[in-house]
């Protein structure tokens, strides 16, 4: 997917000038998918460690 049709997709949601609210939604499920990836990670390797 481009970035233009994300942008185009994002228009409706947010009334400020560039991506505003979409970006910061798309970073923080980035911040919260890399916080349970890295836990999840590290339950395996304990769990191997036995």
């Amino acid at each position: 997917m481009s970035p233009e049709t994300l942008m185009m997709l994002a228009a409706p949601i947010s009334n400020e000038s560039g991506p505003g609210i979409f970006l910061r939604i798309v970073l923080i499920a980035a911040v919260v998918g890399v916080v349970l990836l890295a836990w999840a990670i590290a339950r395996a390797s304990r769990n191997n460690h036995r």
